[in-house]
C-alpha cells in the first residue's frame, strides 16, 4: 500500500464547448483542465469531479475517453495519463425541513463507480431537479431520500460543508444528522468538514465519532484545487479504493487531513451584513453588539459553539491529524509568476509543500519569498479570522 493525496470536490465552470454548469465557478474549469492540472501541477492523484450529472459534461467525459489519454478502471474511477484517478460526482442540493419547522436545504456530493452508473442517475435526478444541465440545482427531495436513489447506482453520500450557515446540514437544517438520515444513518460514513471548520470543532458533536472526516477545496477555479485535501492510505487508486479508505476498511484509511486554518474560511464567525464586521464575542450572538441589529451571517464556530455536546473536543483513537495547511496561492508575497517558477522547477505543489527544503526553494526565488513559503509550511503564521463571505487573512511571521 501506498499513499496518495486526493481532493474530492472539485466544480466545471462551463463544458468545453463553453456551456454554463457552475455558473460562479471559473469558465476555464472543464473536465480534461481539471485533470491536466491535477496531474501536471497539483501533484493530487484522485480528484473527485462533482458537477458529472449534467449532460453536457457527460458528452464531455466520452469525449474525453475517446482521446486516448483516458479510460475507465474496473475497479471504478477513469484513470488519466496513469496519473489521476477522477471520480464521477454530484454535488446534489436536498430540501430539508429546518430548525423551527423552516424550510432549510443542504449539500450533498455522490460518488458513482462507472461513466454508465451517474447517467442513469442522472437521468433519475432529471425529475427531481427543474435543470439537470446546471451544477446543484435544488432538488425537491430529502436526504433521506437521496441516499437511497444514490446507492441504486452503486454510489455514495457524503454530506458537504456540514457546518457553513448556508446549504449544509448543520448550518441551516439539523442540530443532528441522523434526525435527518434516521435509520439510514449508519450508511453515512464520512462527511465533509468545510473551511470554517477542522477536527478539533467537529469532534465536539458525538454523533460524529464513527464518521471518518474529509478536507476539500470546493474548488471554483484552477489554482483552487487541493486548498484542502486529504492524504489516504491505499492500494491503487481506484473508486473501490478510494470508498475502503473512507469506510476505514481492510487497512485503507485517510491518514491526515490537510486544511486552511478554519479561522481563514469565509463563514468563520458570526458577522453584521449591517455593520459590515465580524463579531468575535465569548457567546454566540444573533444580534450585532455595535450596532443593535439582527442581520448577522451566523459563524460556523459559533453555530458548533450553540450544538456541540462535549464541551472537550476529545476526538476517537483512530481520528487521524488535520494539519493546517497553508495553499501557496494565500502566502503573502507569493503570486501568480512565482508560483509559476516553482512549478517549472519543482513539477507539483504537492512536492512544493512536501518534500522541497527551504533550501530548494531559495535556489529558486530568493531567500524572502522561500522563508515566506517555510513559515507557512511550519504554522508560523498570525490568521485574522473571516466572516460574512470574506476569507481570513494569513499575515506570515518574520524570523
Amino acid at each position: 500500500m501506498y499513499e496518495i493525496f486526493a481532493d474530492l470536490h472539485v466544480h466545471i465552470g462551463r463544458s468545453k464547448s463553453g456551456k454554463p454548469i457552475k455558473i460562479t465557478a471559473a469558465k476555464s474549469l472543464n473536465f480534461a483542465n481539471i485533470a491536466k492540472e491535477c496531474a501536471n501541477k497539483k501533484g493530487i492523484q484522485v480528484v473527485g469531479i462533482i458537477d458529472c450529472a449534467s449532460p453536457y459534461v457527460i458528452e464531455d467525459i466520452e469525449n474525453f475517453l475517446k482521446s486516448g489519454d483516458a479510460y475507465e478502471l474496473k475497479d471504478g474511477g477513469i484513470i488519466y495519463k496513469d496519473k489521476v484517478c477522477i471520480l464521477l460526482g454530484s454535488e446534489v442540493e436536498t430540501s430539508e425541513k429546518g430548525r423551527n419547522g423552516k424550510c432549510g436545504s443542504a449539500h450533498n456530493v455522490c460518488f458513482f463507480p462507472y461513466l454508465k452508473d451517474i447517467k442513469e442517475f442522472s437521468k433519475e435526478m432529471s425529475t427531481h431537479i427543474k435543470n439537470i444541465t446546471l451544477s446543484t440545482q435544488r432538488s425537491n427531495i430529502s436526504g433521506y431520500e437521496l441516499i437511497d436513489i444514490v446507492e441504486k447506482y452503486n454510489g455514495i453520500l457524503i454530506p458537504a460543508h456540514v457546518f457553513t450557515p448556508f446549504k449544509s446540514y448543520y448550518g441551516n437544517c439539523t442540530d443532528r444528522l441522523e434526525n435527518i438520515f434516521k435509520e439510514k444513518y449508519n450508511k453515512i460514513f464520512a462527511i465533509e468538514l468545510g473551511l470554517s471548520s477542522d477536527t478539533e470543532l467537529a469532534d465536539t458533536i458525538s454523533e460524529l465519532e464513527n464518521k471518518t472526516f474529509v478536507t476539500n477545496s470546493d474548488a471554483h477555479s484552477l489554482p483552487k484545487i487541493a486548498r484542502e485535501y486529504n492524504k489516504m492510505l491505499v492500494n491503487d487508486i481506484s473508486f473501490k479504493e478510494v470508498v475502503k479508505a473512507l469506510k476505514n476498511e481492510d487497512g485503507r484509511k485517510v491518514i491526515a487531513n490537510y486544511g486552511l486554518d478554519p479561522k481563514l474560511g469565509k463563514y468563520h464567525r458570526t458577522y453584521c451584513d449591517n455593520c459590515e464586521t465580524s463579531i468575535e464575542t465569548k457567546e454566540p450572538v444573533s444580534i450585532c453588539p455595535k450596532c443593535g441589529s439582527k442581520k448577522v451571517t451566523f459563524g460556523v464556530f459559533d453555530r458548533i459553539e450553540l450544538i456541540q455536546d462535549k464541551k472537550q473536543s476529545k476526538s476517537p483513537e483512530n481520528r487521524p491529524p488535520y494539519i493546517y495547511q497553508i495553499p501557496l496561492q494565500f502566502v503573502p508575497g507569493v503570486g501568480g509568476k512565482t508560483i509559476d517558477k516553482l512549478l517549472n522547477s519543482f513539477e507539483t505543489e504537492m512536492n512544493i509543500l512536501h518534500k522541497l527544503t527551504k533550501d530548494d526553494i531559495e535556489s529558486v526565488v530568493g531567500s524572502k519569498i522561500a522563508t515566506s513559503i517555510d513559515n507557512a509550511r511550519k504554522g508560523n503564521a498570525v490568521i485574522h479570522s473571516g466572516g460574512g463571505g470574506v476569507y481570513g487573512k494569513v499575515e506570515i511571521k518574520k524570523d
